[in-house]
């Protein structure tokens, strides 16, 4: 290849602008580039670790609020099961938090009635109790058909959910087994 006087020229004003355009900072191609984060409301928020209620996985979650507002969630990396990393619903936690369309209140419909109330949390404690104890006293088998003592109870059935740590399912299958359910289950297991 010839390398002509005419070339020689313009490779050489090619390389010298290029010099003097990378010497005024106007042509940054060899330095690296510099991305800087924007302050996130994240930052004031307070953090608590907590458990995933969507699913028998456990997985670790860190919540962010500022106030009484949740405003993030996010997988826990020290936590042993997800180590940092949430599906889909898991990620969406603080939307359920948010929602404007989440029940806050205790409704209650009466027996033959069309409409919901408002009602208070202990009255309905109350008779959500008062029902179970009257379910319990008309449907308790003391013994079999054989006259074995048996002690249990057939018509309720007891389900406990994922979110409960170890000690709150202990005490959720010791009260059922005491009105003496038979059917007892945990979402961890379906």
């Amino acid at each position: 290849m010839q390398l002509t006087r005419r070339d020689f020229l313009k490779l050489s004003g090619l390389t010298s602008s290029g010099i003097i355009l990378s010497s005024l900072g106007l042509l940054d191609l060899l330095k690296p580039a510099k991305s800087y984060a924007q302050c996130l409301k994240i930052k004031y928020g307070k953090e608590t670790t907590s458990i995933c209620a969507y699913c028998a996985g456990g997985c670790g979650v860190i919540l962010t609020s500022v106030g009484t507002k949740l405003i993030n969630s996010e997988g826990n990396p020290d936590h042993p099961i997800n180590q940092g990393g949430l599906c889909s619903k898991g990620n969406a936690l603080y939307q359920v938090a948010n929602n404007e369309r989440r029940m806050k209140d205790y409704l209650y419909r009466a027996p033959g009635s069309d409409k919901w109330e408002t009602v208070d949390g202990d009255w309905a404690i109350y008779e959500i109790a008062k029902k179970i104890k009257a379910l319990r006293d008309d449907t308790f088998i003391e013994k079999d058909d054989k006259g074995n003592v048996v002690n249990r109870l057939e018509s309720l059935a007891v389900i406990g959910g994922s979110p409960l740590d170890n000690e709150e399912a202990y005490l959720t299958s010791k009260f059922a087994r005491a009105l003496g359910v038979v059917h007892l289950e945990t979402q961890a297991r379906i």
